[in-house]
């Protein structure tokens, strides 16, 4: 689950935070075998909270662990890719169905208010690039579904994987105006309290997605 102003952030869970975020922007790359010790010294910090970090990076699908192998960074592969994103379908379209009933109209209103933003980056041409957390599309919606149970499995056990897909393969060229065009629709479905046409264009937007990145992979 996101964490929350009042809750204490440690400095495990910055170095957490930190390499997680490393990873989904590719600073360090999908593939890379890790070692404790030069994270130990990268991170400036004791291996015992590198292990840390690693155990709840492996957690949320960003690292493999075999044995006798060790820790490596996940590969962006197009089996991958499907897998996740058929999950992701399923999951969010479900989302997207409560969102419709369940947000609250000042929620529905943010929600408008956060593609107005958008709208700027996609105007100006630029790769429709969304930071984590509020000022994401997909992440307002799972928030919005209210259901705890399904909040849970995406944020702690999908969000931060398909982000790294995201956020390295991109999204650039006539994707930017079809994807921001479909964000549009999906939230006039949630704002017309339409649950069964918010699933719909949820789980079309995807596999929409879905496709553009395969093709990136591909190349």
């Amino acid at each position: 689950m996101p964490i929350h102003s009042e809750q204490v952030i440690t400095a495990a869970d910055k170095t957490f935070f930190q390499l997680r975020n490393d990873i989904v922007e590719g600073v360090i790359k999908s593939g890379t075998k890790l070692s404790e010790n030069e994270l130990s010294t990268n991170y400036s910090v004791s291996r015992a909270v590198i292990r840390e970090a690693l155990n709840r990076l492996e957690a949320c699908h960003l690292i493999e662990r075999k044995a006798n192998i060790g820790s490596r960074v996940v590969s962006l592969t197009n089996e991958g890719l499907a897998e996740l994103y058929l999950v992701r379908e399923s999951l969010e379209g479900m989302a997207a169905r409560l969102a419709a009933t369940n947000m609250s109209d000042e929620e529905i209103a943010d929600l408008n208010e956060l593609l107005n933003t958008h709208f700027q980056t996609v105007k100006g041409g630029e790769t429709y690039y969304q930071e984590a957390g509020d000022v994401d599309f997909h992440y307002r919606i799972m928030l919005g579904s209210k259901n705890s149970h399904l909040i849970s499995v995406l944020f702690d056990g999908l969000y931060h994987l398909i982000r790294m897909y995201r956020v390295q393969l991109g999204m650039a060229g006539s994707r930017v105006t079809t994807a921001f065009d479909e964000h549009k629709h999906i939230v006039q479905a949630i704002s017309n309290r339409d649950p069964e046409l918010a699933e719909m264009l949820m789980r079309r937007h995807i596999a929409y997605t879905k496709k553009s990145l395969q093709s990136k992979l591909i190349l």
